[in-house]
């Protein structure tokens, strides 16, 4: 059956103007001024957006599927996050990562919870590992995971520069990147190392001597957290600048006067000069945000959530920036990074994840894969358990 949207002032992320879309199979089946005669049996809905913004569904590349935290005992380990936290905030495309705790989690419930939201109508991928090397792995290898598991991507999140990581060498990091960039090579997958950075003062230096050292491309080299700390922003704009994609974390505001709020971070990388396409930014929905005393003992934590991309969004179309300059590191730039090759985009044989603003720049309406998920602010399809 046939879904039809007419009137919708489209963002692709490019800016096309007011287009009708026509929605077959759960994909993009047309887009014009106006919708060719389709019979009425085939149509199952016809709905005028009236002009509201249309933009292509978010890409969350860094997702906790199955919860995170730990750092402070069993019972600090964060609850899997359900579909409808994702649909609502206008996520529709997630990467699930493990954390601190890659060990009573496992790449293996990892990889069955992105099935299992798959099956429940989002698209979901994710990275073997953790935290620590040598990664936890499936198959027994990070290149055998990423060839053989449909779902993995690519591995991380790997900690460098935090107490809680394995205090990787470049030699071992090294290792991993070139077993994920070869992965990638045979698969046609991203190949993607992506990396946790902490509090450390080492910041990228293992980073900046992987680049400087072998003849991996830059592209596989995908920090996240960057800005955490001012100074590791810098250091993040310095290997953006070499040729690798950074991401910003939507994290909760706090009294951290050395942290970057997201949208601080986004303006700062846009006053940079360096190519738009190598921003991301995601929200480590789902993953623990503990502070630590001096001996390394919790003291509090906070959780990520995956309603601090579309606040980030509206936050910076508050701030007048263009609609199409902030989309691309939500949807198109993440697409291209992590080979989603029919997501991040609204054009013809692309996914039908759509999600409709409304006019304070507030998630509406949220299609994913040709189904309404989100329908006037209200959710129209939960998860399973909800």
């Amino acid at each position: 059956m046939i879904r039809i949207l007419r009137n919708a002032n489209v963002f692709a992320p490019a800016p096309l103007g007011k287009q009708d879309i026509v929605i077959s199979t759960g994909q993009v089946a047309w887009v014009g001024e106006s919708a060719p005669a389709i019979a009425d049996e085939l149509i199952e809905e016809v709905v005028d957006l009236a002009g509201a913004r249309l933009i292509p569904g978010l890409i969350d590349c860094h997702v906790h599927l199955t919860g995170g935290g730990g750092e402070s005992g069993p019972a600090s380990k964060v609850p899997p996050l359900p579909l409808s936290a994702i649909t609502r905030s206008g996520t529709t495309s997630v990467i699930g990562v493990l954390g601190t705790d890659d060990l009573t989690r496992s790449t293996a419930s990892l990889v069955a919870a992105a099935r299992g939201l798959v099956a429940e109508g989002i698209s979901a991928w994710c990275l073997t590992g953790g935290y620590h090397l040598p990664p936890m792995t499936l198959t027994g290898s990070v290149r055998g995971d990423i060839v053989h598991i449909d779902r993995i991507l690519g591995v991380g999140e790997i900690a460098i520069s935090d107490h809680r990581s394995s205090q990787p060498t470049l030699d071992e990091l090294l290792r991993v990147a070139s077993d994920a960039h070869v992965a990638g090579l045979m698969t046609g997958k991203a190949g993607i190392l992506h990396l946790h950075l902490g509090d450390g003062d080492r910041g990228l230096d293992l980073v900046r001597r992987s680049l400087e050292t072998s003849e991996i491309p830059p592209r596989i080299f995908h920090p996240t957290h960057v800005n955490r700390r001012r100074q590791l922003f810098q250091e993040a704009l310095e290997i953006a600048g070499q040729g690798c994609s950074i991401d910003i974390t939507a994290f909760p505001e706090q009294d951290n006067d050395d942290e970057l709020a997201a949208v601080e971070a986004i303006e700062s990388f846009w006053k940079s000069d360096l190519p738009t396409g190598r921003l991301t930014v995601s929200s480590d929905a789902g993953g623990s945000l503990p502070v630590f005393d001096g001996d390394g003992s919790v003291v509090s934590m906070g959780t990520g959530q995956s309603e601090a991309l579309a606040e980030t969004i509206q936050i910076l179309l508050q701030r007048q920036h263009l609609l199409e300059k902030v989309l691309p590191p939500f949807t198109s730039n993440v697409a291209e990074l992590y080979r989603l090759r029919s997501k991040g985009r609204i054009e013809v044989g692309a996914d039908a994840d759509l999600v409709v603003l409304d006019t304070d720049g507030a998630v509406s309406d949220v299609m994913a894969m040709g189904r309404w998920h989100l329908r006037q602010g209200r959710v129209a399809v939960k998860g399973t358990f909800e």
